[in-house]
């Protein structure tokens, strides 16, 4: 018996197949665009931190004094953060550096890196004539050598401040003078051209050490929204 052989493929199957291959392919379009939405949707919720290193804190002179405080930017935008310490209000550009004593310092983040504290970042120094050693790093819980939470003192600033706190900024006052402060500053052993100490300097210091054995400091972050 001789068999025949058909071509089981008809017009309308030959189609279905077009169609199908057809989805296939926006369905992969599809997904790859997604994909790449996706992705640019977790960028822009996790924004870069700046690097902030040991070498990043140097001595209080090489910064700009503005008033009783000294500032600077890691991104080389000082004269921005110049401006806004000077005018005493509104938002610190992205990489300032805030500090009023050595061991001490503040960094802003960028926008959107730790809503909580304005995107700023705190740290504890141990400061030293070799340089700066990050002792303690963060945002809400960082507590200096006083037993005192940062973010706790400077969350009480009024929003204009933007978490920078000065005489009449709605922080909590603290029982140190300006004299004791400035007295401080010159105590930086990072500086390899110290403001030698005067006879009243001294007297600031003598004063602090008294004023620093009694002093209660805010201990814990105070609850949001409370």
């Amino acid at each position: 018996m001789h068999g025949s052989s058909q071509n089981s493929t008809t017009p309308s199957t030959q189609r279905s197949a077009r169609r199908e291959a057809a989805w296939k392919g926006l369905a992969a379009v599809a997904a790859a665009s997604l994909l790449a939405l996706s992705a640019g949707w977790a960028g822009a919720a996790e924004p870069a931190a700046i690097p902030v290193t040991d070498s990043t804190f140097n001595c209080l002179k090489d910064m700009t004094k503005v008033r009783h405080f000294y500032v600077d930017n890691v991104l080389g935008k000082t004269e921005a953060t110049k401006a806004v310490a000077e005018k005493g209000s509104g938002d610190y550009p992205v990489g300032s550096v805030v500090q009023l004593i050595p061991g001490e310092a503040m960094v802003k983040q960028p926008k959107g890196f730790n809503p909580a504290t304005r995107d700023w970042e705190f740290f504890e120094l141990d400061v030293a004539k070799e340089g700066s050693t990050i002792r303690k790093r963060g945002f809400v819980d960082v507590v200096n050598r006083f037993g005192g939470n940062c973010f706790a003192c400077h969350v009480k600033a009024r929003p204009e401040f933007d978490m920078v706190c000065e005489m009449e900024h709605g922080c909590d006052p603290i029982p140190i003078t300006r004299r004791m402060l400035a007295a401080v500053q010159k105590t930086d052993p990072r500086c390899t051209e110290p403001d030698p100490l005067t006879e009243d300097d001294q007297k600031a210091l003598d004063e602090l050490n008294e004023v620093l054995k009694t002093m209660t400091m805010p201990a814990a972050a105070p609850k949001q929204g409370t």
